[in-house]
């Protein structure tokens, strides 16, 4: 590729490359800039429940309904109409059936419910808008390929933008689902919208995943050698190997994002189609009773019929566009990206060569852990892991063939063996004895150069041991191509020219000590809550720490299958999340701890006794406020005695009025009264934008001495018979009793 020389001009930010503190309290680890990144995702998940949020003034809508086309009225609806005759076809089905779910009102809303006043609702946008700069710097990267951002300084620049935005996807993506969690956001039939969520949030983690074992650099080669073993135990390594570059790269830019922006996009709509969450009461109040529950779920999955607020998404998703970019840019610029040089063959046999000629004797004599460990690679057991009935590994068969002391030891020396008559001599000798002879041979040279052995003049790897017979002049030589880089070139090239599969040489470096020690330095062993970590000072992943702790809690810990342990409970605990909208007692949770007070506080305020499911769905009149009765004596205690002796046909005021749920004891007129006052809600609204002069009762011929309703059963009681006043207002267009104590 050519670069301009202006490009190599521009400086690198900061290095923050230099291995970080690890700081320790019993059985946690936990680097200091992952505990910077949770502390700062706790003070903006505070300080959006705290601060006030100024949302503007409230608009009561003409028709006191949510929805402009409720009535079926709405002009695209009417456009999108089947001709006659055409309804039955495929293609008018799916037109009207998506002009009615999604109107362009609901497309793009310039109405939001009034309690839509809450910091804690601003996580979605922001969130999507972080995807959107990580999509576009994604973009960026392609244009150079898979690797200039590691020589170029604009694309350095570039990988630092795409990092620090998919930092701020994952840390406003789970700031977001907390709020939802504690808005018990999956009530009134919005289950999907809760299930899209979260799985959009596992797509994003196995998005994240692919993304650091497509680095190329020490970061992406730990994470793969280590993240092999969890899949392979559950079987999916046979098909996804996490070593092989290219297929992790094409999962990263192509696959995945597809099925991640597909189900953003379900989700996204089905918000629009649904709407946002209705409040959830404000004191907690028992409901018992089949049909209880049957209304509180009714009035949750209803229409919106308060008032609403004006509420220009396009501007919020500028405004939120502008800050997130701009935070993104500052970060990427200042701190810049962690770019730890990749572990070569050819660096590990020279600063270790007794650690690399120990090894390579290993997978001569099969101790070695590649050469034990069984499927996909081969049919040992050594890393075999089970747990129940099924072994998913086995299952899965071998579908990466590795045969450590072919590929690794014997098939490169016998490459070097065509230009040198010892090296020759020294492998037909090895080669022509029986495999226990060369198990003895490999075992001797494997202690003799094991870490507390006696020392022996080492003569690069040629140690003077009759015991070994030919193996240390194989290693000597196994040792000097290594150090010279043919090692390297020679397990990259035993495929195409243009391979990515870089299993052989990752599994030959994993077992060494020294590949290890590297990240124990840089605080990526599982011990140290490695999953979690990124190489040098920089945050990594501490939304995987459930995942992590199933590696330090007994009896899983000591146990030989602790990686499809963690899999298995991780699993669980993750349909449990999917499934809380269907779990008693896990969905109850928002309401036992009431943190949804501090998000619909400023609701609560200005509609007080507004926030039960009978009170806060129900229309108001045109040109009245939306207060309601009192639905308990409690709510005006010294009143109690007044409403309990004149009102004992009316154990709820506002069921009453509303009709929701009839009362035992209701006279039969009152629920003819109900009956009325249904079929008016179901006659077309009056679209005039003019009000009519309230008149008294009696000139709109209710008779106020015969109990024939809920208004007249209201207002005899409240006319003469209480220590309290009202006044009463009935709107015949509305259908809707509204009154105000006062």
């Amino acid at each position: 590729m050519i670069a301009l020389p202006l490009l190599h001009a521009i400086p690198l930010a900061g290095n923050l490359n230099q291995p970080g503190k690890l700081l320790s309290w019993g059985i946690f680890d936990i680097t200091v800039a992952n505990l910077i990144v949770i502390a700062v995702m706790v003070v903006i998940f505070g300080a959006a429940l705290l601060i006030p949020f100024h949302s503007g003034s409230e608009i009561a809508d003409a028709t006191g309904a949510a929805d402009p086309d409720e009535a079926g009225t709405d002009p695209a609806t009417v456009a999108a109409a089947a001709e006659p005759g055409d309804e039955g076809m495929w293609t008018a089905r799916v037109r009207t059936t998506a002009a009615r779910l999604l109107p362009p009102k609901k497309l793009l809303p310039d109405r939001q419910p009034a309690y839509v006043a809450s910091w804690v609702y601003v996580f979605g946008v922001a969130s999507l808008v972080a995807l959107g700069i990580a999509i576009v710097s994604g973009f960026a990267l392609a244009l150079g390929g898979p690797d200039w951002w590691h020589y170029n300084p604009l694309g350095h620049f570039f990988n630092s933008t795409h990092l620090w935005s998919v930092e701020l996807f994952m840390a406003l993506l789970v700031i977001h689902l907390w709020g939802k969690f504690w808005m018990a956001a999956w009530r009134g039939r919005r289950a999907m919208t809760w299930i899209t969520g979260v799985v959009a949030f596992l797509a994003s983690i196995v998005e994240c995943f692919t993304g650091y074992v497509s680095q190329q650099n020490f970061d992406s080669q730990w994470i793969a050698t280590n993240g092999k073993d969890a899949l392979n135990a559950m079987g999916i390594g046979a098909f996804f190997n996490v070593m092989n570059f290219g297929q992790m790269l094409m999962w990263h830019i192509v696959l995945i994002p597809i099925v991640l922006v597909a189900i953003i996009g379900a989700h996204v709509l089905l918000v629009r189609v649904r709407g946002v969450s209705h409040p959830l009461p404000e004191r907690r109040t028992p409901v018992r009773g089949r049909a209880a529950r049957q209304a509180a779920a009714a009035a949750d999955a209803g229409p919106w019929r308060g008032p609403n607020r004006r509420y220009d998404i396009l501007k919020e998703g500028t405004i939120a566009t502008v800050i997130v970019t701009a935070l993104v840019l500052v970060m990427a610029g200042v701190l810049s990206s962690p770019d730890v040089p990749p572990v070569t063959v050819q660096t590990w046999a020279r600063i270790d060569q007794v650690g690399f000629v120990n090894t390579a004797a290993t997978e001569l004599d099969g101790t070695g852990g590649a050469a034990s460990y069984g499927p996909p690679y081969n049919n040992q057991s050594g890393s075999v892991q089970q747990v129940g009935p099924v072994n998913w590994q086995k299952l899965a068969g071998i579908t990466q063939p590795v045969n450590a002391a072919r590929d690794f030891v014997l098939s490169p020396l016998s490459v070097l063996a065509r230009t040198s008559p010892a090296l020759a001599s020294a492998l037909s000798t090895y080669n022509s004895a029986p495999p226990a002879q060369q198990q003895k041979w490999a075992s001797a040279y494997d202690a003799a150069t094991a870490p507390g052995a006696k020392k022996v003049p080492f003569n690069n790897g040629d140690l003077n041991l009759p015991a070994a017979g030919p193996v240390p002049a194989l290693m000597s030589a196994e040792l000097a191509m290594a150090r010279n880089g043919a090692l390297d070139s020679d397990l990259l090239a035993q495929r195409q020219f243009y391979g990515t599969n870089f299993t052989k040489p990752l599994l030959f470096i994993a077992d060494g000590g020294y590949y290890n020690t590297l990240a124990s330095n840089m605080h990526l062993t599982g011990d140290q809550w490695g999953v979690m970590n990124e190489t040098g000072s920089y945050p990594g992943q501490p939304w995987l720490w459930l995942f992590q702790l199933w590696y330090h809690v007994s009896p899983f810990a000591s146990s030989a299958s602790v990686d499809i342990w963690a899999v298995y409970l991780t699993g669980i605990c993750t349909i449990l999340l999917l499934l809380i909208p269907f779990i008693p007692g896990l969905r109850d949770i928002p309401r036992l701890i009431p943190v949804h007070r501090l998000i619909w506080r400023s609701w609560y305020r200005s509609a007080p006794g507004a926030s039960t499911p009978a009170s806060t769905n129900r229309p108001a009149a045109p040109g009245t406020s939306p207060t309601p009765l009192p639905t308990s004596p409690q709510q005006h205690p010294r009143h109690r005695r007044s409403i309990q002796s004149c009102s004992p046909a009316l154990p709820n005021a506002n069921d009453a009025v509303t009709g929701r749920v009839p009362s035992p004891g209701v006279p039969a007129a009152m629920a003819a009264e109900r009956q009325t006052r249904r079929r008016r809600r179901s006659r077309p609204l009056s679209t005039s934008s003019e009000e009519k002069p309230e008149r008294p009762l009696k000139q709109r011929g209710i008779d106020m001495s015969a109990d024939t309703g809920p208004v007249s059963a209201v207002t005899r009681c409240i006319s003469g018979q209480t220590a309290f006043s009202c006044t009463g207002r009935w709107s015949a267009r509305a259908g809707v009793r509204s009154s105000g104590f006062r």
